[in-house]
């Protein structure tokens, strides 16, 4: 059983379902066009997962093999069913720019393969500390996405979050070049391809600069190695 260290870093760098898995795709890059819609669906994204781990883990001693996957899906459309009333209720109009996406959860791969992967051979602390993490590292890329591209096409950030704070937040947007004119590919869907494969690449770059720093135990065996077979022949 992996540490929650482990887990923590799987889901938020290692194995981040956004940048390495490529899993919720869809969703990812169809809701991403500005902070609060990602940051939306980023958070109700997390929640099904967290609680639809926890729940599989529960019951993975009570269900048979046969229908495990059938009973997965329908605690997964439970709880989707929750966040969507949650949503309809408090969110409304953010429901409604939302859509079809927040249904949609119930066949995110993201949901659906932890259940499988993780939560159905793990204890309930660790599949739902497994469903957390992982939502969050994919909330993580939504946010990061839904600000660049805000960014880029309005040229200001945290616009419209009254949608889903309340009133409150409604002067929260920053706007960081007043007179700036726009730039739509980064609103359109083009834009989300185009920054999601800058952030894939920024990944992989911060990967291969620390896999290269790091120690290589056989590089430092070598120079004695060497000079035991230099030893050897002075010997001989």
């Amino acid at each position: 059983m992996a540490s929650f260290r482990e887990i923590a870093v799987n889901g938020l760098w290692k194995n981040n379902p956004g940048l390495v898995q490529l899993l919720g795709l869809c969703p990812l890059l169809g809701t991403s066009n500005s902070m609060v819609n990602a940051l939306g669906l980023g958070l109700a994204t997390t929640l099904v997962l967290a609680c639809s781990n926890a729940a599989v883990a529960l019951i993975r001693h009570s269900v048979p093999d046969t229908v495990r996957l059938p009973i997965f899906v329908m605690i997964i459309a439970a709880l989707t069913t929750c966040i969507e009333l949650l949503m309809r209720a408090y969110t409304y109009e953010l429901y409604q720019i939302l859509g079809i996406f927040i249904p949609l959860i119930t066949t995110n791969c993201i949901i659906l393969g932890r259940a499988e992967a993780f939560a159905a051979k793990n204890g309930v602390l660790h599949a739902g500390f497994d469903g957390l993490m992982m939502g969050l590292g994919f909330a993580a890329v939504l946010l990061v996405l839904g600000s660049a591209r805000e960014l880029l096409g309005t040229g200001a950030l945290l616009g419209n979050m009254q949608l889903l704070f309340g009133a409150a937040a409604a002067d929260w947007q920053i706007t960081l070049f007043p007179h700036y004119q726009g730039f739509l590919l980064a609103i359109l869907p083009p834009g989300a391809f185009l920054v999601l494969g800058l952030l894939i690449a920024l990944k992989n770059h911060i990967d291969e600069l620390v896999a290269a720093r790091a120690p290589r135990p056989a590089d430092d065996a070598a120079p004695v190695a060497s000079r035991r077979v230099r030893v050897t022949g002075v010997i001989e």
